[in-house]
């Protein structure tokens, strides 16, 4: 059992937690992820791991509510406990020797661009972070942003907040005045990754994204989080998250990810009234 010793509400449908997970915490680096079950009879799920502190032994997860389990670990509250928390899984984030860096994040998939933003920036690299959301209620992690980051453009499809406009705008705008960056790194919801990588391809700049298909075991063993990379199918939980976005097939991936939505739905609803009816 792995006790929550922080829970915070970053948005309506955004919450952060503080995992007592001292063995995970010993060996989690920016990238890599864990999965959790919330209790005996639960779902695996992965999470990424949005931060770690090794001298206190926890791990923090930034999860959105969108499914039946993200439901139940949201109604949990601090001082209680989940069942399981199993990682870190997955290769961690390349960022050694990367000297100027875009770092791309759209939504709640800033949570996972943030750890690898701190990390560029623990060690010297120039980081340009470059973060998009809907509108201004959805914004998450600005803070930690900015102390990460030499440059930080914040976008909103509305102009509620930041710019008004996509990531890919900025990004743009950021490469034509002369940026000549090592690496994008691109973490978000899947059209708008396939969209950076359209974009850097142009300039030929190296961009890697970060993949979180439809994952079960999380050791390779059952093929739920195939991909298609350079016409070679690769396992997301162990040859990733993290690949080459200019060989990632993203229609194929999100034609996958739409797979099981309606049956998502429907556990989602089934768990809304069951809370509702306690």
């Amino acid at each position: 059992m792995y006790k929550i010793v922080r829970k915070k509400e970053l948005n309506p449908t955004v919450t952060l937690m503080e995992i007592e997970a001292p063995k995970v915490a010993k060996k989690a680096e920016p990238g890599q992820f864990i999965i959790l079950r919330v209790d005996e009879n639960g779902e695996r799920i992965p999470l990424t791991v949005a931060d770690f502190d090794r001298e206190k032994g926890t791990v923090t997860i930034i999860f959105q509510i969108v499914g039946a389990t993200t439901e139940k670990l949201n109604h949990k509250n601090e001082g209680e406990f989940i069942q399981d928390f199993v990682g870190p899984l997955g290769v961690p984030s390349h960022v050694d020797g990367l000297k100027k860096v875009a770092v791309v994040g759209g939504g709640v998939g800033c949570a996972i661009a943030y750890p690898i933003a701190k990390k560029l920036h623990s060690l010297g690299c120039e980081v340009h972070s470059i973060v998009g959301f809907r509108n201004k209620d959805l914004v998450i992690l600005e803070d930690e942003f900015k102390a990460s980051s030499d440059i930080l453009k914040m976008m909103t499809d509305d102009g509620s907040y930041g710019e008004k406009g996509l990531v890919t705008n900025a990004l743009k705008e950021l490469i034509e005045a002369g940026n000549q960056y090592d690496e994008v790194i691109a973490i978000g919801p899947l059209i708008m990754m396939k969209f950076v990588c359209a974009l850097t391809k142009e300039y030929g700049v190296k961009t890697v994204v970060s993949m979180n298909p439809i994952m079960i075991d999380g050791t390779g063993m059952c093929g739920g989080c195939r991909l298609t990379v350079g016409g070679e199918t690769k396992f997301a939980c162990v040859d990733g998250p993290d690949f080459d976005g200019h060989l990632v097939d993203f229609d194929e991936a999100m034609a996958r990810s739409t797979m099981y939505k309606p049956f998502e739905r429907q556990r989602h609803e089934e768990t809304c009234n069951l809370f509702k009816n306690a």
